[in-house]
């Protein structure tokens, strides 16, 4: 049951068939009822919360099977599930006591069978449900889960149609009423004991694993979880925390070289503005130096001085001439060599000029 509501929901995954749309109290055809090809869910003219009576009209279902049903919102009042001893069938109108051996059975609805007398010896507990309390339901028959190794089987091969992508693919499910850890050859139509890990096998009944590798062998089961080595795990730690200490010795590499870049900048800014220094300075002594040695000018006195008087009777002609066009100031200015002034009187006379 298990495994072939997972081939169902597989096929579901990409194509939806929808339920009729006729609501409560309109008119259907019970004719219309039917499985759909390739998923075989069941179908008719009424919509997912009623059923097609015998009347010919739709109308509220009488049961269901699923705990969660589809098709019903939130608010919505659910028919009731049926009591140990019934089932509900397809078209979910009423509940209806279980079947007996040999009664005619609803595809894949092991459920509608009633139960052998040892049907906790034979009832499949695993995960695949291969049958209902040790019944099954093979070609619309009810049936026992009962046969032994090497005695005569019934089969049920039933193609489904699956999506892998957008690629279509048939999935073949074959059943068989073999006891708990056998399978019913389809060839020779007798039980055979299942498979162990690593035997060849042609198909997924054949291992006790349920699964047929395409190498054709039995395989772990497909939904058992991967177990790795403690060196597995011991590496990706490696890789996660070599990763971090990498990430940040970058990182540190990086912003110390922007750091050794902006440091060399205002090394250079420096240099710069110090050698800027340096040439203001040379040209203040150069400065000073020619004012000293300018004629009158003593550098050797403790106070020497220039007294210089504009208009005098004394200066030499050319001297007057350029007084009269541009003044140099410095006949009125008192220079001396005790602590450089003699520049700065000069700079503040040449600014004014």
């Amino acid at each position: 049951m298990l495994l072939l509501s997972l081939t169902l929901f597989l096929s579901f995954s990409n194509t939806f068939v929808y339920a009729g749309s006729h609501t409560k109290g309109q008119n259907c055809t019970i004719g219309n009822n039917r499985l759909q090809f390739g998923t075989y869910q069941f179908h008719s003219d009424c919509d997912a919360q009623t059923y097609c009576s015998s009347q010919g009209t739709c109308e509220l279902k009488g049961c269901r099977r699923d705990q969660y049903p589809f098709g019903y919102p939130p608010e919505a009042h659910l028919p009731p599930k049926c009591p140990s001893g019934q089932f509900c069938p397809d078209e979910s109108d009423a509940c209806q006591p279980l079947l007996p051996v040999d009664s005619p059975c609803q595809l894949n609805r092991d459920d509608q069978c009633e139960s052998p007398p040892n049907w906790q010896e034979l009832a499949d507990t695993s995960k695949y449900g291969r049958n209902v309390n040790g019944s099954v339901c093979l070609n619309n028959v009810c049936m026992w889960a009962n046969v032994t190794v090497g005695l005569s089987c019934e089969v049920e091969n039933t193609a489904y149609v699956a999506y892998a992508g957008t690629t279509e693919f048939i999935d073949i499910v074959s059943r068989g009423n073999c006891q708990t850890g056998l399978y019913c050859d389809s060839q020779s139509l007798v039980c055979i004991q299942t498979r162990q890990l690593g035997e060849t096998c042609d198909a997924d009944k054949e291992c006790l694993s349920f699964n047929c590798l395409s190498k054709g062998v039995c395989g772990p089961s497909a939904d058992l979880p991967n177990h790795f080595g403690i060196w597995v795990y011991t590496m990706v730690g490696v890789g996660i925390f070599g990763g971090m200490f990498a990430t940040l010795i970058t990182l540190f590499l990086i912003h110390r070289r922007q750091r050794d870049q902006e440091r060399e900048k205002r090394l250079q800014y420096w240099r710069e503005q110090n050698a800027f220094r340096q040439s203001i300075m040379q040209m203040k002594e150069i400065a000073r130096t020619s004012i000293l040695s300018l004629p009158g000018g003593n550098g050797n006195s403790n106070r020497s001085t220039v007294c210089s008087r504009a208009g005098s009777e004394e200066s030499s002609t050319p001297m007057i001439q350029h007084s009269v066009h541009k003044s140099s100031g410095l006949r009125q200015q008192c220079l001396s060599d005790d602590n450089g002034s003699i520049y700065d009187e000069f700079m503040m006379q040449a600014g004014q000029r």
